[in-house]
């Protein structure tokens, strides 16, 4: 006998992938600075190749996952760290989140009537006016922390920049890498963090000096530098901070992660009425695609209609 769809909890056949040593953390010693670095591997084309999104938009695509990557990996309980940015531009959506044991997924919305073959190469161009929101889920116990801010920068990492440094007055100094190679698409990022002084204390001209520091060498960092899987995470956190006293952390797995089964796509579907159900039946069957990994689900009327009998 067949599963029932509201108890089909197996996911589809997407990718079985695990990058890991994803994201390495650093630090510098006695300095107020804290940092990732975040590769993704063969993650970014198997992720990215799922949709048919022009290369502009994979592109995106691939800088918004290294970014969730990374800050999923700052949080110190299970959770997960969203990214969705909604705008006037050519893609009017794009969501990208990960979970604190590293799983990763993305989709991008394009505006109807949008030039697929004209379209801009910068964000701003590509996502125009509009909102970027972060939220950190901490589980269904938990009240969600969700920040807003406009969209300010040419660049998604200028525009986390200031997520950042207007939402959470927090220093951060992030870089987001993405390119299409020969084989597939290759994905990063390096992200630096300023630490708060404890008990409020103001920071020294000495931390000052240290932050200043680190960001100037982490500026000297190329995208051939850390989309290169023959150079090391440990040998590029020390060519750039090795003269810094800098430690390295746990590395940290990043793993393909989307979480959709026909359970819940089912439990959606039973909370439309009877008579829009009806009207969705097409060729003996409703079909639900999860626009995350681009897989669709097929069900029948009268499985949807077991869980009400």
């Amino acid at each position: 006998m067949d599963t029932p769809p509201f108890l089909d909890t197996n996911r589809p056949d997407v990718p079985n992938m695990v990058v890991s040593g994803g994201v390495m953390p650093f630090y510098l010693e006695r300095s107020p600075v804290r940092g990732r670095l975040v590769r993704l591997g063969p993650l970014a084309d198997a992720i990215l190749s799922r949709h048919d999104n022009p290369d502009a938009v994979s592109r995106l695509g691939g800088e918004a996952l290294a970014l969730v990557a990374a800050m999923v990996s700052a949080l110190k309980f299970k959770g997960a760290f969203s990214l969705q940015i909604k705008g006037d531009g050519p893609v009017s959506m794009l969501v990208a989140d990960a979970t604190d044991s590293g799983d990763l997924r993305f989709f991008a919305r394009l505006r109807e009537g949008a030039d697929r073959n004209a379209l801009p190469e910068t964000a701003k161009e590509l996502l125009g006016d509009g909102y970027m929101a972060f939220t950190i889920d901490q589980g269904p116990d938990m009240d969600r922390h969700q920040g807003i801010v406009d969209l300010t920068g040419m660049t998604l990492a200028e525009m986390a920049m200031h997520y950042f440094h207007t939402s959470e007055q927090h220093d951060c100094w992030i870089r987001l890498f993405c390119a299409k190679s020969a084989n597939g698409w290759k994905a990063g990022a390096l992200v630096l963090e300023r630490i708060a002084a404890e008990g409020g204390i103001e920071a020294t001209e000495q931390d000052e000096d240290a932050w200043e520091t680190a960001c100037t060498l982490a500026e000297t960092v190329t995208e051939q530098e850390v989309l290169d899987p023959a150079l090391s995470n440990e040998q590029l956190i020390h060519r750039l901070f090795g003269t810094l006293d800098v430690r390295l952390g746990a590395p940290r797995a990043l793993a393909y992660g989307c979480r959709c089964n026909r359970a819940r796509l089912a439990s959606v579907l039973e909370t439309f009425p009877d008579d829009d159900l009806d009207h969705m039946v097409e060729n003996g069957a409703i079909t639900m695609n999860c626009e995350f990994c681009n897989v669709g689900f097929r069900f029948t009327r009268e499985e949807l209609g077991e869980r009400s009998e």
